[in-house]
């Protein structure tokens, strides 16, 4: 879709904080309250996404990179517009499933053109776009407000979608590193070996709690050293933001923002996982 036909996604923000009131009455508070929280996260999220594709795409490609600008723009204005309201009201959030649709759309057809080799002089991993992709089919999910029905299979499918999440991201940050950035790349490495042994294993486990037993006790050891290797990654994403804001890392990262962007990525990962378990997810 060119992005003259994303000229609808743009809106009047005012006139879509108008309350549907019928809506809102139907919706319980405290689940809009925590839809109202997943919508505000995962909508800086995309918005990041719509700028790191543009830094990504080659400078003979105008079309795409107009379209990644419309839709960070597009993002950002919805962003806006969440902040100033304390319930999703519906007009807002079908608005927002339909921006959601159509970046999905645009990510989709990326890389479609470069599995095909089709976007030369780009610095767009397929895998990270494909990565990008996932995040925003799960938002798109989550704003159908579903109640998992099994508590067990709900926190395994939590671990098999962060865990790759997170293997991803210090995968990616490994190929962005100068090569002359040893240290850091070691660390790197480590931490996707301990990722990479992690999803492993949760994978198995998700498998294995489709029996649904009725004590599954290895689960919580699993997700307590989840808990801790999170924290671990975690610091580094923040250590590696600072390195990068001051120019102390020699590297092709785009921009500071990404790694903040996975640092906070990372932090959404433990405080999903506090819901299951409090106090270990909780501490800092």
């Amino acid at each position: 879709m060119p992005y003259q036909e994303h000229e609808d996604l743009l809106f009047d923000e005012q006139e879509l904080l108008e309350e549907d009131r019928e809506l809102l009455e139907s919706i319980p508070p405290d689940l809009d309250e925590s839809l109202l929280q997943e919508a505000r996260f995962w909508t800086r999220i995309m918005k990041e996404h719509a700028l790191f594709i543009l830094l990504g795409l080659p400078a003979d490609r105008p079309d795409l990179r107009e379209e990644a600008t419309r839709f960070n723009e597009v993002f950002a204005r919805l962003e806006r517009a969440l902040e100033r309201i304390d319930r999703l009201n519906g007009k807002l959030l079908r608005h927002l499933e339909r921006s959601l649709v159509a970046l999905i759309n645009f990510k989709e057809r990326l890389l479609r053109l470069l599995l095909a080799c089709n976007l030369p002089g780009n610095a767009l991993f397929p895998l990270l776009v494909d990565h990008i992709t996932r995040e925003a089919k799960r938002f798109l999910h989550l704003l159908s407000r579903p109640e998992p029905e099994n508590r067990l299979q709900a926190l395994l499918q939590e671990h098999a979608f962060w865990l790759r999440v997170m293997k991803e991201h210090v995968e990616f940050v490994r190929h962005l590193l100068d090569p002359s950035e040893r240290t850091l790349i070691r660390q790197a490495e480590e931490f996707i070996f301990t990722f990479s042994r992690l999803l492993e294993t949760a994978n198995e486990l998700e498998s294995m709690g489709s029996a649904n037993p009725r004590s599954f006790n290895t689960v919580r050891r699993f997700t307590e050293e989840v808990i801790q290797r999170t924290k671990e990654l975690r610091d580094f994403k923040a250590a590696a933001y600072e390195l990068l804001l001051t120019c102390q890392v020699l590297s092709i990262i785009p921009s500071p923002l990404l790694a903040d962007h996975i640092r906070r990525e990372a932090d959404k990962f433990l405080s999903e996982l506090s819901l299951f378990v409090p106090t270990e997810a909780g501490t800092k």
